[in-house]
This record gives structure tokens, C-alpha cells and sequence, in this order.
């Protein structure tokens, strides 16, 4: 482990950001990004946007834990993975929530992102 400190630009301000923000930024753009979207980068992102108006059921929501652990795995060495859950509403929203821990530093992580 080191001390190493990401910085990178919001997508929303443009303004600095650092560390936690920058890894949850990071989450979030390859989680909402469609495998062969990206040019010259083409196996980025994941599968979540194939997945996202499927009917929920038992199936989907283990095809959607798969799709964010395996995307996740594959382009955010930062952290480890502890667990992937998810909630929907009534009106079918969907917000999944990932934890784990941190491999650059000691400490945890925690993001939700909204699928709908």
C-alpha cells in the first residue's frame, strides 16, 4: 500500500477533485458505460446498459450484481469489492449499492449509483 493521492476533473464542474470523489467517479463512468461505446478502448465499461429495462427478477438482479463486480474488477484496481446490492421501487428505479475496500490506502469504500 502507498499514500497515493488521484486527482482527476469532475465531469459536472470541472473543478479538481481527489481521492474518494475521483474513484467514485471513476465507478460511475464504468458502470454507465456501454461496452463498445468507447473508440480505441472498446471491452471498456460494462453490461448494465443491456440490463437495465429487463424485468426484474431473481435472474436480472444476479446478472446485474455479475455485470457491476466484473466491470469493476477488471478497470478499478483502487478498490476490492466486499459487496454488490441493489433496490428498486415500485416505479422501477433502480440504485445499486457497492462496497468494499480500498487497495491503495487502509479504509473503505461505499458508492450508490442510480440505474434508472
Amino acid at each position: 500500500m502507498s499514500n497515493a493521492r488521484y486527482l482527476g476533473m469532475s465531469r459536472h464542474s470541472g473543478r479538481a477533485v481527489e481521492d474518494m470523489a475521483h474513484i467514485n467517479q471513476s465507478v460511475s463512468d464504468i458502470l454507465r458505460t456501454p461496452i463498445g461505446s468507447r473508440v480505441m478502448r472498446r471491452d471498456y465499461g460494462s453490461l448494465l446498459s443491456e440490463l437495465t429495462d429487463q424485468p426484474q427478477n431473481a435472474v436480472i438482479r444476479l446478472q446485474i450484481m455479475a455485470a457491476c463486480y466484473s466491470a469493476i474488477l477488471k478497470w478499478e484496481p483502487r478498490i476490492s469489492l466486499t459487496g454488490i446490492t441493489f433496490d428498486s421501487s415500485f416505479d422501477g428505479a433502480m440504485v445499486v449499492n457497492i462496497t468494499g475496500n480500498r487497495t491503495d490506502t487502509p479504509g473503505s469504500f461505499s458508492s450508490s449509483l442510480s440505474l434508472s
